[in-house]
Order: C-alpha cells, then sequence, then structure tokens
C-alpha cells in the first residue's frame, strides 16, 4: 500500500468516526430541545449543527479526493509510451526491469496488492522457483467479476467471440494461483494471448528447464477512475545467472484489434 492510500484510507477512517459523533450529537440534542427548549438546548442544538454540517461538507469533500492506485516505485511513465499501432507489447527502459538489488535477493514469495477503493487491482509480485508451479488443472474463474468487466461478442473478429479474458497477472502456470480477484484483471483476447502470455511462457519454460529463481512483477495501469486498464508493465529477471537467461521489461497493451474499448466502464464497440 502506498504512503498516500495510508493516508487517504487515515482520513476517511477519521471522517467516518467524527461524522458518527456529530450525528449522535445532533440528534441528542435534537430530542433534548424538544423536551425543553431552554436557552442552554437551543445552543447544544446550534453546536451539534454546526457539527453536522461540517462533518456533511468533509465527506463532500473525500468524495473529490483522487482515486488511490498501488503502484511500486519505479519512473515509469504511462503517458511517455508509444501509442499501439499493430505489435501488442514495446519494450519499456531498455527492456531492463527496475528490480532493486534487495529485491533481488529476496527468498521465493508472491504476493498481491489489496483491490483500491473501485475495486481494482495493483501490482502483483513474486521471486517464482519451480515447486511453485501447479500439479493439478486450473479451476473455473467464473466465480470473479474483475473491474470493468462488461464482456461482448464478437465471432467475426475474434478467434473464439469474446472480447475479454479473466486475465491473470501472475499466470496459473508460475504459481497456480486460480479464482483470486486480487490477480484478476479485465484484458482482451488480444492481450492475453498475444501480449502476456509469451513472456509468461518463456518465463515458466526457463524455470522447468533450469529450476533456477525468476523475480517477476506485473503491474496493471489504470488512468484516473477507468475500470479497465490500459495495459500492464511486465517485468522479469533471472537471479542465479544475473538475467542472461530472463531479462525483459515490456508494456503489453490491452487493446483489441477492430474494436474500441471504453476504459471507464468496459464497454466496447466496433471500430469505424
Amino acid at each position: 500500500m502506498t504512503a498516500w492510500t495510508e493516508y487517504e484510507q487515515l482520513i476517511k477512517t477519521a471522517a467516518m468516526i467524527l461524522s458518527g459523533i456529530c450525528l449522535a450529537l445532533f440528534f441528542y440534542a435534537s430530542f433534548k430541545y424538544s423536551q425543553e427548549k431552554t436557552k442552554r438546548n437551543r445552543n447544544k442544538a446550534i453546536r451539534s449543527a454546526i457539527f453536522f454540517l461540517f462533518s456533511l461538507v468533509l465527506w463532500i469533500s473525500l468524495l473529490y479526493l483522487p482515486v488511490s492506485q498501488n503502484q511500486p516505485d519505479i519512473p515509469f511513465v504511462y503517458e511517455e509510451i508509444a501509442e499501439y499501432t499493430d505489435v501488442p507489447y514495446t519494450e519499456i527502459n531498455g527492456n531492463r526491469p527496475y528490480f532493486t538489488d534487495v529485491e533481488k535477493q529476496a527468498e521465493p514469495y508472491q504476493t498481491f496488492s489489496e483491490l483500491d477503493s473501485l475495486g481494482r487491482c495493483g501490482p502483483a509480485m513474486a521471486m517464482l522457483e519451480r515447486s511453485m508451479m501447479p500439479k493439478e488443472e486450473r479451476e473455473p474463474l467464473d466465480s470473479i467479476k474483475p473491474s470493468g468487466y462488461h464482456n461482448e461478442y464478437y465471432e467475426d473478429l475474434i478467434e473464439d467471440g469474446f472480447l475479454y479474458n479473466r486475465c491473470h497477472l501472475i499466470g496459473f502456470q508460475l504459481t497456480g494461483e486460480n479464482a483470486n480477484a486480487k490477480n484478476l484483471i479485465t484484458g482482451t483476447r488480444y492481450f492475453n494471448t498475444e501480449g502476456m502470455e509469451p513472456f509468461e511462457n518463456q518465463t515458466a519454460s526457463y524455470i522447468r528447464l533450469t529450476k533456477n529463481h525468476v523475480l517477476y512483477r506485473i503491474t496493471p495501469v489504470f488512468i484516473g477512475k477507468e475500470l479497465v486498464c490500459r495495459g500492464v508493465l511486465m517485468e522479469a529477471y533471472s537471479i542465479e545467472d544475473k538475467g542472461e537467461g530472463i531479462c525483459y521489461c515490456v508494456f503489453c497493451y490491452n487493446v483489441q484489434p477492430g474494436i474500441v474499448i471504453n476504459y471507464s466502464d468496459g464497454t466496447s464497440r466496433r471500430a469505424n
């Protein structure tokens, strides 16, 4: 969780408590005023009303706070990425991941960000190793509806017809995560199979072959309050051979040729 996220949550918690106190004082004073209409009780009612109005203004102000997004502390700027043309991904930072030396020394693990206030996923990160890979088949994902999952059927434009997949941040073949809401985003069929999957396959094959560790991070990139990410930043680095086997830093575009996506809510239409 970022420092801003913690600060925002602190403000909201304080506002909730303050609002509850003010409401209680307001209704208590109103009740007392109706029972005994004295100057003292009138003053109590006025003070409580002022507190109530203050808390109401505070809550309204909170509605306009920027939406928290969990993002790693890396110098990655989405606005500097070239617009999508006809290639499903583009290299970032000279194809070198942003991992620190400390991160490269971690023991095997995987971690997922908490969903933000709009129900969106944040970065997922892992130190991958062979023992984390699943030995069973993947379970159904239908129980999870990621943010912006507003699927449509385009039979003549997409191989299996449906625009969206429930896309894993950390692929199932790497750690065996099934229906984990913190690990599933709304992604197009093209984004999933042409963008992310080749890098996942490359990473998984390397781990199976060498039994080496790979530091891995997937960061979905949302703009403002949009519910569908514009794409993901994929980073990976093989530890034992210092990146000789696996080393990439790419941005995969969450697009579908022939389809125009409304990233704010996940609706879509055919391109003109």
